[in-house]
């Protein structure tokens, strides 16, 4: 449905011009509702401004229709009218009015007077240091008048039939459309109720007004304005809110900072509330500020991202002779991963050669351009060092290393000095290298054929011969994903990438640089901020990414209050809405994952599942132990995720039946999803069966209990008892492992067992089938999964269907 609205950006762009030569940056009420006329949404209601000092006649005060009248201060400092008695409803009788008036005219500027004695940290800025009789004063004095509004009686007062409607320009994510219930318990709601039912949010340059509306549909506001709840009726059309939800978003994307042709930047607006009376939406309150924009930075010239990637040479600064230290570790790593040794070089002043690689004493003394310097020094020295690699335009690339650049109050300096040189240079022929970093651990690339990673291989032993997979880790905290690799070393993506500060390179960037990449169908993201747009940049690529067929996994830290302080501590970035930021990327596409477990969980079976085929959330389930039937039953719903089980063809049925036959276990074990086959069960009993599901046309997906404990399985290694060795032709994991090259569909098996089967956990992941410890564990991820992957394919279908 095309709900295009016919806004007059003109007559908005003049209003806002007009008030700006006041020297305000906030509108008044009355020329909110001037704008929202000229916004081709909902008409709002009739007002009359009623001036301090001016004498108004009856026939003034009696112009509106109606028996009442709503009378309103108007300040550009008192935000909350209501608090301060700012806000009256009277009857339609001149003397009645001009009463309230002239009492409203003394009483508001003494109670927010004594609302600003009382909570001084509150004081808008113009009334900092003032108290007493000058503050009451000043107040009186910024008051305008009092606006004389239309009384229009809500259909409804209960609970819920109240709406707020906004705009916020955000640091990362530039314009942000946010709705849901409204009135003066707004904020209580939003803490009260669960994420996503309140209110809602999402990116204005991201979504349409029917995508939003969509997203709204799901909340408990939506619910009481369209009376599918006991003892509501419907007081606003569908249309209605798509309308208004589309004009917002279009006076969004024209005032942004992301449009560079912005007259000027909405940084708030707000409609709270709008109430409905005989399905029209009234705006009952408003406020809206502005700003001018902003000078954008120089662009970066991210091409350069591939030299950093796949550089033909490397240069590093900073290793010891003498000692193991970073730099040190740094080279060894380099030339382990396989670089060749001739394309590499040191820069230290006073040395031939380090390890059998050539020495330079500086940047001047270099005989070639270098793809990738690697810089892991003292922090004080980084500034000259980057001013001479500009100048001498030394590299494509830089890879800084040390922190102490813009992660404290007193670094701050050093950074801002840094980034003011690499600004400088992307505004020259060439645009200077890119810098990743500071802060950061370095990056492995394995198609590149190097790791600058600084830990040593005696803390993180590698297998440098095994076959990477097709993905990219991107991470904010190199212990981040350093964790996450020891943890889970079956993760293996080919590129991995610590940025920290963001100095130059964001991770805006880099998911532009991987959206396009051949080698890559996998992309996992751990941020704990974003520099000032590069959020909406992130997740245009992201959506990007997702259409062209790739999965995105996301983590954001500084989820909480607490959290978020303590990002703006560690890579010294701002760590932002997190509402926000989840309802933008997930609407991008991606999987946003809400803990390290889950982050961790869904990567690994994004790289191992990737290839396979997802086309519902039908699961099929097998083990031989009891609980864990109970258990996976129990794991396929959540407030977050719904899986079904599903039933079983005839022929699958047929073929269980057999198996069961076969091994003499008709008697004991009943056809049903769950399928419980019982202790006694055996190696080629579990893989047969698996492979019947497998190949069930009713089922998506297999989670299949390996029966680690089972006294007929062979499930261990370095044993003497032939009957339990794994390594035996008919053991589990040689049938399975056969089998599941073969299955085009997910699979993930459970192993619920102790150190002693690691052996086999190790073995069936070298298949490729991802393996959990506990069933409610694997399910859950599963599911989660599996969700993400229909919803990236609905979104994809939505495109081509447009």
């Amino acid at each position: 449905m095309n709900m295009g609205t016919s806004i007059d950006f003109d007559a908005i762009t003049d209003l806002l011009t007009g008030v700006h030569r006041e020297g305000r940056s906030t509108l008044f009420e009355y020329e909110v509702y001037n704008l929202l006329g000229n916004s081709g949404a909902e008409t709002p209601p009739k007002c009359v401004l009623l001036p301090t000092g001016a004498r108004t006649s009856d026939d003034e005060l009696l112009a509106l229709p109606g028996d009442k009248v709503v009378l309103k201060i108007v300040s550009e400092h008192i935000v909350h009218k209501t608090e301060v008695g700012g806000v009256r409803v009277v009857d339609k009788d001149a003397n009645a009015i001009r009463s309230a008036v002239r009492r409203m005219l003394y009483d508001v500027p003494r109670k927010f007077a004594q609302d600003i004695t009382a909570n001084p940290a509150h004081a808008p800025k113009a009334y900092e240091g003032l108290s007493g009789e000058e503050l009451e004063s000043a107040i009186h004095s910024d008051i305008k008048g009092v606006l004389m509004v239309q009384f229009m009686p809500p259909d409804s007062s209960a609970f819920g039939n109240e709406l707020i409607v906004g705009l916020r320009n955000t640091r990362e994510f530039g314009m942000v459309i946010s709705a849901g219930l409204g009135g003066t318990d707004t904020e209580l709601y939003a803490k009260r109720f669960r994420k996503g039912q309140a209110i809602v949010a999402a990116s204005c340059e991201l979504m349409t007004g029917e995508e939003f509306f969509e997203q709204f549909k799901r909340t408990i506001s939506y619910r009481k304005l369209a009376g599918l709840t006991r003892g509501q009726r419907r007081v606003v059309t569908d249309e209605q809110l798509m309308e208004c939800f589309s004009s917002m978003i279009e006076m969004g994307r024209h005032y942004s900072a992301a449009n560079q042709d912005a007259p000027f930047i909405i940084e708030e607006m707000e409609i709270n509330p709008y109430a409905f009376t005989d399905f029209l939406m009234v705006p009952l309150d408003g406020m809206c500020r502005f700003s001018h924009p902003d000078t954008p930075e120089n662009s970066r010239p991210v091409a350069k991202i591939h030299n950093l990637l796949h550089p033909e040479s490397i240069g590093i600064v900073g290793v010891s002779t003498k000692r193991r230290n970073f730099g040190r570790i740094i080279l060894d790593n380099i030339l382990a991963e396989g670089f060749p040794k001739d394309k590499v070089c040191v820069l230290k002043d006073g040395a031939d050669e380090v390890g059998g690689v050539p020495c330079y004493p500086d940047i001047a003394s270099l005989p070639h351009k270098l793809d990738l310097l690697v810089v892991a020094i003292a922090a004080a020295h980084v500034p000259d060092l980057v001013d001479e690699v500009i100048q001498r335009d030394a590299a494509n690339s830089v890879m800084l290393i040390p922190g102490g650049i813009g992660e404290t109050e007193e670094s701050r300096e050093r950074a801002e000095k840094i980034i003011e040189a690499i600004n400088d240079a992307h505004a020259t022929e060439g645009g200077g290298p890119v810098f990743i970093g500071a802060n950061c651990m370095g990056v492995v690339s394995h198609p590149g054929k190097y790791d600058t990673w600084f830990i040593p291989d005696e803390k993180l032993p590698k297998d440098r011969e095994r076959s990477y997979h097709r993905s990219a880790f991107i991470s904010q905290s190199g212990a981040f994903m350093l964790h996450r690799i020891s943890q889970c070393p079956e993760l293996n993506p080919a590129y991995m990438l610590s940025i920290g500060n963001q100095t130059d390179l964001t991770l805006g960037d880099l998911m532009k640089y991987f959206m396009d990449s051949d080698e890559v169908d996998v992309i996992a993201v751990y941020a704990e901020g974003f520099n000032d747009l590069d959020g909406l940049e992130f997740c245009a690529a992201v959506r990007e990414a997702v259409l062209a067929g790739k999965e995105v996994i996301f983590y954001k830290a500084g989820r909480t209050p607490e959290g978020k302080n303590a990002t703006s501590g560690h890579t010294a970035s701002l760590a932002g809405d997190y509402m926000v930021c989840e309802s933008c990327v997930r609407a991008a596409g991606a999987t946003v994952a809400r803990t390290f477990s889950e982050f961790q969980d869904i990567f690994l079976l994004a790289e191992n599942l990737s290839g396979k085929a997802v086309t519902g959330n039908r699961l099929a389930a097998v083990s031989s132990a009891g609980f864990e039937v109970v258990g996976m039953a129990d794991s396929i719903h959540s407030d977050d995720y719904a899986m079904r089980l599903a039933s079983y063809a005839p022929e699958t049925k047929e073929k269980i039946s057999a198996i069961l036959e076969s091994k003499r276990l008709q008697s004991l074990v009943s056809i049903a999803n769950p399928l419980d086959i019982t202790p006694s069960s055996d190696d080629e009993a579990h893989a047969t069966l698996a492979e019947a599901l497998v190949e069930d046309p009713n089922v998506d997906a297999l989670v299949i209990g390996l029966g680690p404990m089972g006294p007929s399985m062979h499930t261990l290694k370095d044993t003497d008892n032939p009957m339990f060795d794994m390594a035996d032709p008919g053991s589990i994991v040689s049938i399975i492992g056969e089998k599941a090259r073969t299955w085009t569909k997910p699979v993930i098996g459970i192993i619920d067992g102790g150190r002693l089967f690691d052996p086999m956990r190790d073995a069936i992941k070298s298949y490729g089938i991802p393996v959990f410890s506990t069933c409610d564990h694997g399910v859950a991820a599963l599911a989660l999964y599996l969700e993400a992957r229909l919803a990236a394919e609905r979104m994809r279908k939505a495109e081509t269907d447009d």
